[in-house]
């Protein structure tokens, strides 16, 4: 696995394209590692993931991880300060960045690939990409926080579809039901088109919108309301948001700080 950052953009590129991008206990501590390193980054604006060779990940690679079952046995184990196992953390993590993560998708996205695309806040595929809840295959469940994912984007009946069936979607189909937030011939360009466009907005609003739909998605009304009231509130004292303000005026391009650790 690789990353770059440049101009406030991390690209994190799965490189296992001889496997077509599969997932190993060494490729999921990198993941987990790299989201960590990420978030300390108050410089940081937006990541993009995507998947060298012929594929984004075409989930887990099974013929190597099962060389060393000891590591499967202390992966899926859960860390209590976190709630999660590492095959798990490895997609979640990038739901606890503060800023939006981008899934730039050609090829196979399948199993645990999918999941780590359904981690992301945004979905850039080919039309012609494979997208597939394959552990039905193997007759297994998605564990990698995918039933989750799946709850925030299509409904409970699609959702049982996909898991007990393992069917392969293009990604056009994935997109028409909602897994897929854009179609591109070069996804890849096309996130880096979208990223920086979120570059334009303040980073201390990217942070609380992500915090705030992560936190409040399937919550009631009252918790909701709250919860906007207290993110707004510190945004409303944030150096960002007055450079916002100020540029929307001017009509100019707005200059931002880091991110506000508050954020």
């Amino acid at each position: 696995m690789s990353n770059s950052v440049e101009n406030g953009i991390a690209h994190v590129r799965l490189t296992r394209p001889e496997k077509l991008n599969g997932l190993t206990i060494d490729t999921l501590d990198q993941l987990i590692a790299t989201a960590r390193d990420l978030r300390r980054d108050t410089t940081l604006r937006t990541v993009i993931i995507s998947g060298e060779g012929d594929s984004f990940c075409a989930g887990l690679d099974f013929g190597t991880v099962m060389r060393k079952p000891q590591r499967i046995a202390g992966a899926l184990v859960p860390l209590p300060w976190r709630g999660t196992n590492k095959f798990q953390e490895a997609c979640w993590a990038w739901r606890r960045l503060p800023v939006p993560v981008i899934a730039a998708v050609h090829g196979h996205c399948f199993g645990g690939g999918l999941q780590l695309a359904l981690a992301a806040d945004f979905r850039i595929s080919t039309p012609d990409a494979e997208w597939s809840v394959l552990e039905a295959k193997w007759g297994l469940v998605p564990d990698m926080s995918g039933v989750q994912s799946l709850a925030e984007l299509v409904g409970i009946e699609t959702a049982k579809r996909l898991t007990m069936t393992a069917r392969v979607l293009s990604g056009k189909t994935a997109h028409d039901i909602g897994l897929v937030g854009e179609l591109a011939d070069d996804p890849v360009a096309a996130a880096r088109d979208f990223a920086d466009e979120l570059a334009s907005r303040s980073p201390d609003q990217l942070a609380a919108t992500k915090r705030l739909f992560g936190d409040t998605w399937h919550a009631g009304p009252r918790r909701t309301f709250a919860r906007e009231r207290w993110e707004q509130y510190f945004l409303l004292a944030s150096a960002n948001t007055r450079a916002a303000r100020e540029a929307a005026a001017k009509k100019i391009a707005p200059t931002f700080a880091p991110r506000s650790r508050r954020f």
